[in-house]
């Protein structure tokens, strides 16, 4: 059975993680109104992709506007294609299982 990555596979991780994926970077105030996460979480989530080596933040400012922004490296995008196989190689599993379940079931379906 593969084994997920745990740190893509919290919810609120994999929601930044997918949705950076799918961009070249964001800024914090759009992953704020997008996840619906606090500031705090949303932070922590943030701090700990990037000690995984998966999100590079970059603070900045936008004339005298802070401006911090979110992107995914490469490793992050690796290991995102790898949960995605892997979550896909699970569900597989669970599908054929179920399968066979059915098949053994006393149950008559019609």
């Amino acid at each position: 059975m593969p084994e997920l990555d745990r740190v893509i596979h919290e919810p609120a991780r994999l929601l930044i993680v997918t949705m950076l994926a799918s961009v070249v970077e964001a800024d914090f105030l759009y992953l704020l109104q997008a996840t619906e996460l606090t500031k705090g979480n949303l932070s922590t989530h943030l701090a700990k992709l990037e000690e995984a080596g998966y999100v590079e933040i970059e603070k900045a400012f936008r004339g005298k506007i802070p401006l911090t922004l979110a992107r995914l490296t490469r490793e992050g995008s690796a290991a995102f294609q790898s949960y995605r196989k892997e979550m896909a190689e699970l569900l597989k599993v669970r599908r054929h299982r179920g399968r066979a379940a059915l098949n053994r079931s006393p149950v008559t379906v019609r």
